[in-house]
């Protein structure tokens, strides 16, 4: 994903919802559900929230995950 689609997705979720299904956070941050869900349940991914019986991620929660997580190289 570019990041002028990023930049653009994190705009229209800002201005909607804050908070993303595990579909739509996955997309988001580039990866399968399924990893999401192996990420979940390992401990190792970013906070996720029940509403109800629904997971949501929230936006601020990924992308702080994502940088704190993310790898460099060099």
């Amino acid at each position: 994903m570019s990041d002028q689609t990023a930049i653009g997705r994190a705009a229209q979720a800002r201005e909607g919802t804050p908070f993303l299904c595990c579909a739509q956070a996955a997309f988001y941050l580039g990866m399968s559900e399924t990893t999401l869900k192996q990420h979940r349940k390992a401990g190792t991914g970013p906070r996720v929230r029940r509403h109800s019986r629904h997971l949501r991620y929230h936006i601020d929660d990924l992308d702080a995950w994502s940088q704190q997580s993310g790898e460099t190289r060099k």
